[in-house]
């Protein structure tokens, strides 16, 4: 009775405020206990933190319990754990689950493949998803999933260099155990270039005690264009010596080296990649940046731009309104887009990537767009409000006739005003996410003006928990 939404008084909320300090205090006791039952209480536990939250109460931080309790939280919401009617879940499916489970919760590092396994993984992300909008009573259409490479899938990586005596390796690090090191002699998620470079790069740094010295970390971007580059990160600062040395190596393996240290990097010829992928017959041309952020799937990236492209195609073939596009990044989405639109205007709040964006739309003769350096929640007062932005004095935001937006924000999804932008002023909705849970969030309140007419998931990272969300909604 006392755990009514949206009725929450002064006595509820110190009942409240004790339940909850008794269930962080009996969390943080009983992780530590190793019981065959501990699976239970989590469930049992997670439920009635469910249940603070349909109270919209505010639950507090107890010290190191609530950092636990977070973390779980975290875990069991992802498989979509709750109380109530749920939809029909097959056995196949469970079990598919049950490892997913195993997974997030006992497994930490975990890098190894298992293509036998794939499709019944893949199946109880879909399953999840689906429970997840179900729950929150939102309306999606058939899923179209899109199925990753088994192996050799990921395009950049990045590995600690750990030194043990008179050798080193890579090693990544288990969250369980995260001061032991994991030696990792191969990475079968990783690229097939990845895999070849990893040996070659470490016995050159073997080989030279000054290239050795000091470093803790190696970053591997590769494309499908064969086009790749190593950074080698180190404590000491970067001497010549270190650059004639690095020079041979990188003509010995044929790849772009960049060298860091604190408030230093060393070029030897350029810190990009160029990136070269097919989309629907075409091949788009895009430059990645060293430390910028780009999809680590590039099959997977293919697949998105190409639903992207079909989701948007005007139904005469003819493009009749403009496009909209937040937190465009080095122009991803943009350069596929843009022959769907009169015009495009895109945002994005990184100057390195705003940069290689206009490169980008150079190189594959994009010529109806406009880039803008701006946060998505500076564009939108300037939409909205009308706001003076120095960035946006040449442009005449009026003279757009945008019906269409694409958003593909952060995991935390979109703020509260960029919600209310892209309800209230656009007809057609494209909403890429790295966040089932945000998506569904932000759904929750798009979907009052909104329906979803088009739902795809992408499995940019197969055998982990984590799967990429695409919607196409349209006004009601």
């Amino acid at each position: 009775a006392y755990l009514t939404p949206g009725k929450t008084t002064g006595s509820t909320s110190s009942i409240l405020s004790i339940f909850t300090f008794l269930l962080y205090s009996a969390y943080s006791h009983y992780i530590l206990q190793p019981t065959p039952r501990k699976q239970q209480f989590n469930l049992t536990v997670h439920r009635a933190h469910l249940m603070l939250q349909a109270t919209r109460f505010t639950i507090p931080a107890f010290s190191s319990s609530s950092r636990c309790f977070a973390w779980h939280t975290a875990q069991f919401a992802r498989v979509s754990t709750v109380w109530g009617v749920r939809p029909h879940i097959t056995r196949s499916q469970r079990r598919a689950n049950s490892k997913l489970v195993m997974a997030e919760t006992t497994a930490g590092l975990n890098i190894e493949t298992r293509p036998e396994e794939y499709e019944e993984l893949l199946e109880a992300k879909v399953s999840r998803v689906q429970e997840l909008f179900a729950d929150k009573g939102l309306r999606i259409p058939p899923v179209d999933a899109f199925q990753s490479e088994r192996e050799n899938f990921r395009t950049r990586a990045e590995f600690r260099i750990w030194h043990d005596g008179e050798t080193s390796h890579y090693a990544m690090f288990d969250p369980k155990a995260p001061k032991k090191p994991v030696k990792i002699e191969n990475f079968p998620m990783g690229s097939k270039r990845i895999n070849d470079l990893m040996p070659l790069v470490l016995q050159e740094i073997m080989d030279k005690p000054f290239l050795r010295k000091g470093l803790f970390q190696a970053n591997f971007l590769t494309t499908l264009s064969g086009d790749d580059l190593v950074t080698l990160i180190y404590h000491k600062k970067l001497a010549e010596e270190w650059t004639e040395a690095v020079e041979g190596m990188r003509q010995r393996l044929g790849v772009s080296i960049v060298g860091r240290s604190r408030s230093q990097k060393v070029l030897l010829d350029r810190d990009w990649v160029i990136e070269k992928l097919p989309v629907n017959g075409r091949q788009l041309i895009y430059k990645q940046m060293e430390g910028a952020f780009c999809q680590p799937n590039a099959g997977m990236c293919v697949k998105m731009l190409e639903w992207a492209i079909d989701v948007t195609t005007p139904v005469d073939g003819a493009p009749d309104h403009d496009l909209l596009e937040l937190y465009c990044g080095n122009g991803n989405f943009t350069i596929a887009l843009a022959h769907n639109f009169k015009r495009c205007l895109a945002t994005e709040i990184s100057k390195a990537s705003v940069a290689a964006a206009e490169e980008n739309c150079s190189a594959n003769s994009v010529h109806n767009t406009v880039l803008v350096r701006m946060s998505s929640q500076d564009f939108t007062d300037a939409l909205v409000n009308g706001t003076e932005r120095f960035r946006l004095k040449e442009i005449d935001l009026k003279s757009y006739d945008f019906k269409t937006i694409l958003v593909d924000p952060p995991r935390a999804g979109l703020d509260p005003a960029t919600q209310e932008l892209v309800s209230e002023l656009f007809d057609n909705i494209v909403y890429i996410s790295c966040s089932p849970d945000t998506l569904a969030r932000d759904l929750e309140a798009i979907c009052q003006t909104h329906r979803v007419e088009k739902f795809a998931v992408f499995d940019q990272f197969p055998y982990t928990p984590h799967l990429e969300c695409g919607a196409y909604l349209v006004r009601k």
